[in-house]
């Protein structure tokens, strides 16, 4: 299972060794959320989609986030649901104004792109943007989330339908439920969200996947009797959101030490404060990964999953640059955090080693699912021995 894949860049292409070697004998991959970045035109399947996938040998499956409707799901539709060209409408008032209008999909280069993956065993066609896959054991749900992640009456209606299967269920979603310690459950147009859905012991959810955000989190988190799993996984292509942001979880009584992620939040403010060293050129602002895992480690109030190397004291210099990055709050509570923080991420999109990419692997028995976080670096001796960051199995029975 990928998320917000692609780019097209080195950090997508990167994930590739590792995502095929341990693919091999899988039945499908998902891809869950932003196929392709940045408008979703038809025009950019070829680099961004079927050449890199080109050597998985099962079909790949997919639900559209907002930048594939930034065309209006023209070129989703036609990639993965075979569906013909979109007749051009005009668009009136300021939306036609300021919108930009889809591409026109050149026919030939779409046809020379899906030779790429021209194998009978890589070949799937989806009947739309949000479906369901069955097994004995477990179905998936992929759900279509839109631009403003809400769902239609209509969507809402067949969500509603599929979830009274009594097999358990996995939502696939373009936009997590959970995430950053946040909850952003996603409306239903009608009243109602799909976590009410998700939720509902009836409709046996254990998992509920989404992309969007550009890391890896996971949130355990109680729901009368049972645990949920509710995970973000969107680091299979675009540029890292930083982990380091994230406070201290405490959200739906998830324990802070049951909360996992990818990078580890030290990880991410120690890449982050070297970016940025460089950039503005103020070599204070570096922290190596000992000194942001104990800064970290301080605000949080966690113990760190590493022990860093050395003894550390936390020095103001190490303050103000946790600070500036978003990661030690500033006096009397001003704002200049988020303010500076809040575009860093997507202004730091980068083409060289290391990258924090990540996907996962899904196994399932009649028994238990496993869900299982590997790393992709772009670092040559983990591409096809991939560093597996976190795990979870999950019964099926009753």
């Amino acid at each position: 299972m990928l998320g917000d894949t692609g780019e097209g860049d080195a950090s997508q292409y990167a994930v590739v060794p590792a995502m095929v070697q341990l693919g091999k004998g899988t039945s499908f991959a998902v891809i869950a959320s932003d196929v392709i970045y940045p408008t979703g035109s038809g025009n950019d399947y070829g680099d961004k989609f079927f050449r890199p996938y080109q050597d998985y040998n099962a079909p790949i499956y997919a639900i559209p986030g907002n930048h594939d409707w930034y065309d209006g799901l023209g070129g989703f539709m036609r990639v993965f649901c075979d569906a013909p060209p979109l007749k051009p409408t005009p668009d009136r008032g300021l939306r036609g104004l300021l919108w930009r209008r889809p591409e026109t999909i050149d026919e030939a280069r779409l046809a020379e792109a899906r030779a790429l993956r021209g194998k009978p065993e890589q070949q799937a066609t989806q009947p739309g943007p949000y479906w369901v896959i069955e097994s004995d054991s477990l179905l998936i749900v992929g759900v279509d989330t839109g631009i403003r992640n809400v769902i239609d009456q209509a969507q809402t209606a067949w969500l509603r339908r599929v979830s009274l299967d009594p097999r358990p269920k996995i939502l696939v979603t373009g936009k997590p439920i959970y995430t950053g310690n946040v909850y952003k459950p996603s409306p239903l147009e009608g009243g109602g969200t799909i976590d009410d859905i998700v939720r509902d012991p009836a409709h046996r959810y254990v998992a509920a996947i989404g992309g969007d955000v550009h890391n890896y989190q996971r949130y355990p988190v109680q729901v009368g009797d049972r645990v949920i799993q509710y995970v973000v996984s969107g680091g299979a292509g675009a540029f890292m959101h930083a982990t380091h942001t994230i406070q201290r979880v405490d959200v739906a009584d998830v324990h802070e030490d049951a909360f996992k992620c990818y990078p580890l939040r030290g990880d991410s403010l120690s890449f982050y404060s070297q970016l940025y060293a460089r950039r503005l050129r103020m070599k204070w602002i570096y922290l190596t990964p000992s000194e942001a895992a104990c800064i970290m480690s301080q605000h949080i109030k966690n113990e760190p999953v590493r022990t860093p190397e050395g003894p550390v004291v936390i020095t103001r210099r190490m303050r103000w640059a946790a600070r500036l990055l978003g990661a030690w709050p500033w006096p009397l509570r001003l704002p200049v955090d988020k303010v500076f923080h809040r575009f860093l991420s997507e202004l730091s999109d980068w083409d060289t080693p290391p990258f924090f990419k990540q996907f996962l692997h899904v196994s399932v028995t009649p028994d238990e699912l496993t869900l299982r976080c590997f790393a992709a670096t772009g670092c040559l001796a983990q591409e096809f021995e991939p560093p597996l960051e976190d795990e979870v199995r999950i019964s099926l029975a009753r």
